[in-house]
This record gives structure tokens, C-alpha cells and sequence, in this order.
């Protein structure tokens, strides 16, 4: 009896350690997989009197900026301006710049992305104020100079164009000294924006909307699909630059009747059916942007299926 005791003890144990690890395991591939993004044009709000040194408006500056400080995080997919600008013409959006919620989510779902992220420009200038005299027409004295930045923020999720997050970020930049004042606020390069008080203020609030989209981010669901099967193997359009690795086991799903809120119009989610489980063997195929899989369980995988975490 007492070895029968012992046995039952140690399959217990055994069951709980694997457990444990399966857990872990799901955790750490929850962490290390990038979710896809894309970054839309930000209306300008502003008065539009300063402009990028490329002459590009403030709007499309501050995308930019924000997709740049994403790819640099390490943490994101980010989707290149070329294959959203291309997808924005074919929606007729390229010209207005006119994008909301639902037809963010509806782009995203075409580029294959998990989150949207748009917004506006609502402040982006200077203010300044002069104590002193003036000698032959320049003026000296005591300078105050000041830049404001001011961003409204949305992140999409693309699977239902439910606004998960939105907020407004303002940063504002001064200083003061003995300096010939100058009213020209044109930026002749990279360098000269980098270097003024309004582009730290931008680059100050384009940290905020990271942190936002840092916070948020874990809470959208990552998923990416088959590419093809070929050979009993599972091709998926996601590898090692998502980060995956050998040996990541993913659930493969097929699309079921979507659900749509009568209210709203958003959607809800689909009635999708689990068909089977895969296993990464090889994350490199195509330069790391695929992954070669092989079937654990399940049976009638077709291109497009989805492929989830666990």
C-alpha cells in the first residue's frame, strides 16, 4: 500500500512539474512572439506653418517618427510605409488621409496586422517672448522660447475595430537666454529638427504613445496563417523575425460564421472550429518571415487557416 502511495505520489508530482513548464514555456512564447503593426498618417490639426525637412507635413512626420522608434524597441512586426501607402490607394484613402476605426481594421486585415494605430496632430509650434531693447533692428536681450507638441492617440484592434486605447499626449520644451531673435522656424535637415526644441517635444511625445502601445499590446491576440501544406508539412507566414523558434507548438483554426454586434456593427469574433496542432521545426524559411511546420495532431489543413497560441 505504502509503494502504491509513493507511485501515485510521484505521477502527481510528475503531472503538476509538466504542467508548470507547459506554462512557463506559454508565458515566455507570449513574450518573445511580435504582434504586427501598422502606423497610419496623423490628421494635422495644427495650423500647418512648420513642416518636416523632407517638406512632408506634420501629420505624416510624426507617423513616421513613431514607426521608426517601434522597429528600434525590437519588440513589434512594423509594416513598411510602401505596403500601406499601396493598400491605402487601392482603398481610395491615399489622397483624403481619411481613416477611422473601421476602415483602419479593414486595411490591417489585408496586411496581416494585429494593431492599428492612428491619430492626430492637435499642437506643434513655437511660442516666444522677448524682454530687452533692440540695436539697428536686431533684437538682444533675454529670450524665452517654448515648443509645444500635442498628439490624440487610438490603438485598433484590426479583428473587431474596437478602439482598445486612445489618449492625449502634449510635451512642451523651453529655453531661455541672451540670443538674436529670428522668426525663421524652418528645418533644413534631420539634424536641425533633432536639435530644436519641437522636434525633442515630438520625439518626447512619441515615447508616451510607445509606452501606450507597450501597455496595450499584450492584451490584443497574436495570430498569424497557413501558407500552404506541402508533403505533410505546414507552411505558416510567420518565423524567426516574429519570434519564433523551433519547437513553438501553435493550434491551427478554421474561419467560422462571423459574429456581428446588431448594435454597433463591429464584429465579435467568429465561431471558428480547432482542426488540429502544429509544431515549429524550421523558423528560417524565407529569410525567417515563414516557418516550416510539422503536424502534432488534426487533419484537412487549408491555406488561410489560422494559426494561434495555445
Amino acid at each position: 500500500m505504502k509503494k502504491a502511495g509513493g507511485w501515485i505520489c510521484l505521477i502527481v508530482f510528475s503531472v503538476l512539474l509538466m504542467s508548470s513548464w507547459s506554462q512557463a514555456g506559454s508565458k515566455d512564447q507570449k513574450k518573445r512572439i511580435k504582434k504586427r503593426v501598422a502606423v497610419f498618417i496623423f490628421d494635422d490639426k495644427t495650423d500647418k506653418s512648420l513642416r518636416w525637412w523632407n517638406k512632408k507635413g506634420v501629420g505624416e512626420g510624426i507617423a513616421e517618427m513613431l514607426t521608426t522608434a517601434l522597429v528600434k524597441t525590437g519588440h513589434y512586426r512594423v509594416i513598411e510605409r510602401r505596403q500601406l501607402d499601396q493598400i491605402l490607394k487601392e482603398q481610395d484613402l491615399g489622397a483624403s488621409g481619411i481613416v477611422t476605426p473601421q476602415s483602419a481594421a479593414k486595411i490591417g486585415k489585408v496586411l496581416g496586422v494585429e494593431l492599428a494605430i492612428m491619430g492626430a496632430v492637435t499642437e506643434f509650434g513655437y511660442k516666444k517672448s522677448d524682454t530687452g531693447g533692440r540695436i539697428k533692428g536686431i533684437g538682444l536681450g533675454l529670450q524665452s522660447q517654448s515648443a509645444t507638441v500635442g498628439l490624440d492617440c487610438r490603438l485598433v484592434n484590426t479583428s473587431t475595430a474596437e478602439i482598445i486605447a486612445a489618449d492625449n499626449v502634449r510635451k512642451e520644451k523651453s529655453s531661455k537666454g541672451i540670443r538674436v531673435s529670428t522668426r525663421n522656424l524652418s528645418f533644413k535637415s534631420r539634424k536641425s529638427f533633432d536639435e530644436s526644441l519641437v522636434g525633442k517635444a515630438a520625439r518626447e511625445a512619441v515615447k508616451e504613445v510607445i509606452k501606450l502601445i507597450d501597455k496595450n499590446a499584450p492584451n490584443i491576440p497574436w495570430q498569424a496563417k497557413i501558407v500552404t501544406v506541402k508533403g505533410g508539412q505546414v507552411f505558416i507566414n510567420a518565423g524567426s523575425v516574429s519570434g519564433i523558434e523551433a519547437g513553438d507548438v501553435f493550434v491551427i483554426y478554421q474561419k467560422g460564421e462571423e459574429l456581428v454586434d446588431p448594435d454597433t456593427g463591429l464584429s465579435l469574433g467568429s465561431m471558428d472550429t480547432k482542426v488540429g496542432t502544429i509544431k515549429v521545426t524550421n523558423p528560417n524559411i524565407g529569410e525567417g518571415k515563414a516557418s516550416q511546420c510539422s503536424i502534432v495532431n488534426g487533419s484537412g489543413f487549408n491555406r488561410g487557416d489560422f494559426v494561434r497560441m495555445e
